[in-house]
């Protein structure tokens, strides 16, 4: 059974990846990649039920707090479900860390993107332009219609970190 932890970290590592980049993107972060979140952090931790209970109590604890900041308009309701979702996998010094960490990195995300702000506006990005290019073409073109940021990007770091303390 030790192989199983391994294994649930690198395939959760992974759709934190794709949710950071689908999130840019887009802006939504999917239901199915939230519910299998949840379920390989179930999995990973199935070798100690007392140790699900308490992932399952934090993160109830965590999805009340988090629906009154949604309900507020602070928080986007796919953040909600991918927070939960990984607190779901996570002991209550994980959740701890995954929040710290999301926080952090929401700052320098939030940074990033106020300077963004201050750099000229840039013309449609040419056909066969860097991907680099492309994304601050968009991104540029976000911030004059005052969208989100794409929070799932820095809860994706937060959920990696905390993986990745966890132990793989």
């Amino acid at each position: 059974m030790n192989w199983i932890v391994p294994i649930t970290s690198f395939l959760e590592i992974l759709l934190l990846l794709y949710v950071a980049t689908i999130d840019i993107a887009t802006r939504l972060i999917r239901n199915e990649i939230c519910v299998a979140l949840a379920l390989l952090g179930i999995a990973s931790q199935f070798t100690s039920p007392m140790q699900v209970a308490e992932s399952l109590i934090a993160a109830t604890i965590l999805l009340l707090l988090l629906l009154v900041i949604y309900q507020r308009g602070w928080i986007g309701g796919g953040d909600v479900k991918l927070l939960v979702a990984l607190a779901v996998g996570l002991p209550l010094t994980g959740v701890i860390q995954l929040l710290t960490i999301t926080a952090l990195a929401g700052g320098v995300l939030a940074l990033v993107h106020l300077m963004m702000r201050m750099l000229p506006y840039p013309r449609l990005a040419p056909a066969g332009s860097s991907l680099v290019r492309r994304v601050y073409s968009i991104e540029r073109w976000r911030h004059l219609r005052q969208a989100p940021l794409p929070y799932g990007v820095a809860i994706a770091c937060g959920g990696i970190w905390a993986i990745f303390s966890k132990g793989l």
